[in-house]
């Protein structure tokens, strides 16, 4: 089977579950578990229930499906996501963008954790996408382009929406907390980076990096979706402030960060 009749397959099977159009598309990412038990729930879908979707295989990420609303607007959330670094190809991270535009899905909302390249930023920080920069080692588009996945050679000047950035700052103005604009750097992972990296990124114009995101902006972005991406800093790598982080470490600054979170992206549902 090619991979247009597994996401035929795979939307199919979600329509039939349930058939109103969905909105908007949110990746729960580290630390934004938690906004999935804000949504008025309809239907809740285990991944390995639906055809030819891949698994979370990562400590913090549930890996079940999420039908709702959120804010008063129709949602479909992932809640737990898929990356490269766990050996899935990039058409596979990518699968449920796919599926999700064949729902009908008009916005991504995306979410992760990340160290912060930039010396205005705190742990437990909360940054807004502006732009990011790809160090992947492969692109979600390579390869077969039908045309229904839209242009081969799609347009990113705007890869994040300037109208939802400036929607996000207006909720951190009325809430009071401090929210960073920035450029998210997509690497493989799954090793944290070394210093000499932390300032090669900086030096190329990062303030954050990650090991997601990027490729389902990318597919985002091809499938016409309008997108948002939203960041916990959860380490730090600024020369003189660099130390161990754990996992546990991570998930902590996470959990610091995530009332924020989910309120500026529950926010900027409601109000597009």
């Amino acid at each position: 089977m090619n991979y247009q009749s597994e996401i035929k397959e795979a939307s199919d099977f979600l329509k039939n579950l349930h058939p109103a159009p969905i909105e908007n598309l949110i990746i729960l990412g580290t630390g934004l578990g938690k906004l999935g038990d804000q949504i008025e729930l309809d239907l809740e879908v285990d991944y390995a229930d639906i055809p030819h979707f891949p698994v979370s295989t990562v400590e913090s990420h549930s890996g079940k499906l999420l039908f709702g609303k959120l804010a008063g607007k129709t949602v479909l959330a992932m809640k737990g996501r898929f990356h490269y670094y766990e050996g899935y190809t990039m058409k596979q991270v990518t699968f449920p963008v796919r599926v999700a535009k064949e729902l009908g899905v008009k916005k991504l909302l995306v979410s992760n954790a990340s160290g912060g390249l930039n010396p205005a930023q705190e742990v437990g920080e909360v940054m807004i996408l502006s732009d990011h920069i790809d160090l992947f080692p492969e692109n979600p588009l390579r390869g077969h382009s039908p045309e229904e996945f839209g242009p081969r050679f799609p347009d990113m000047s705007e890869a994040y929406s300037k109208r939802l950035v400036q929607l996000a700052l207006e909720v951190g103005k009325e809430m009071g907390v401090k929210l960073h604009t920035g450029v998210y750097v997509g690497v493989t992972g799954p090793n944290l980076e070394t210093p000499a990296e932390y300032k090669y990124m900086r030096i190329i114009g990062g303030d954050a990096v990650g090991m997601s995101t990027v490729p389902e902006v990318i597919v985002a972005k091809q499938a016409g979706l309008e997108v948002f991406g939203i960041s916990a800093i959860t380490d730090l790598g600024v020369e003189g402030r660099i130390k161990e982080v754990s996992i546990k470490d991570v998930l902590e600054a996470a959990a610091k960060a995530e009332p924020i979170m989910a309120k500026v992206m529950s926010e900027v549902i409601r109000r597009s």
